[in-house]
């Protein structure tokens, strides 16, 4: 029997890289999905039926309610979320500034390169608002969904390595910090209802963000880890599946780590 066998399960930011990866690896594994993401098109693309792709805006509530309104419609209830919805990086965030300062500074120029410096509030509130504000909206449609149907349930946030070692954009580190902030306090609360949340804690991931990036820059950033790699997106998955289910029974609050070693580094 496969291990997530009968379970209905979404996934948020589904339509490409991690989140295709974590839907596909659910219903390899027996769950019938429901593949969100603001690209409609490209989330009905991931998965055939009886799975199904919903059109999910993650910063508007309502757009949030329909969805899991649609889930309810097609599955009869909800027992897995994936929070994987999140973006690194928006406009107005300073990180085109911060590039180009650091560019002059390899010029030998004396100027500053701190992305603080630049960050207007719309691209903060922005990367907040996509990953942070995003699964505390998705989190509390599909609890609404698991408490009706009262037998527990699982949610396993997509966080970062760079919430624990700052390496990243400024916006982006505390998203994701806040995002381990959130799994500990849903877990602690949620409990009594037999609801477990989780995290994953992936390190840098080879997606379509870093696919188009010069060898050199891929491979600067794969040495970070002490597997000297990036992770592929069916690694991250191995874990959030693992966490979905009976093998994760046990499991709440916690972070499974999946950087390839990049903690100790």
């Amino acid at each position: 029997m496969k291990r997530l066998e009968g379970l209905r399960a979404a996934v948020t930011g589904g339509a490409q890289g991690i989140g295709a990866a974590i839907a596909r690896r659910l219903a390899e594994e027996g769950a019938r999905v429901a593949v969100l993401d603001i690209n409609a098109e490209g989330a009905a693309s991931v998965l055939p039926a009886p799975h199904i792709g919903l059109s999910c805006d993650v910063t508007d509530s309502a757009s949030v309610d329909k969805a899991f309104a649609e889930i309810k419609a097609a599955f009869g209830g909800l027992d897995v979320l994936v929070n994987n919805a999140g973006v690194g990086s928006a406009p107005g965030d300073g990180m085109d500034k911060y590039y180009a300062a650091q560019a002059e500074q390899a010029e030998g120029k004396d100027v500053f390169a701190d992305q603080t410096i630049y960050c207007e509030d719309a691209g903060w509130l922005r990367v907040l608002d996509i990953t942070l504000n995003g699964a505390f909206r998705c989190s509390r449609a599909a609890v609404r969904l698991m408490a009706e149907g009262n037998n527990g349930g699982s949610i396993v946030n997509i966080a970062s390595t760079a919430a624990e070692k700052g390496n990243g954009p400024v916006p982006y580190c505390t998203a994701k910090a806040g995002i381990l902030g959130m799994t500990r306090a849903m877990a602690r609360e949620l409990a009594p209802r037999g609801i477990r949340v989780n995290a994953v804690h992936p390190g840098a991931t080879e997606t379509p963000i870093y696919i188009g990036l010069p060898e050199e820059v891929k491979q600067a950033v794969a040495n970070d880890s002490l597997l000297r790699r990036l992770a592929q997106p069916e690694e991250v998955a191995g874990a959030v599946a693992f966490l979905a289910g009976s093998d994760g029974s046990f499991a709440t609050g916690s972070t499974v780590t999946v950087n390839g070693g990049a903690s100790l580094t």
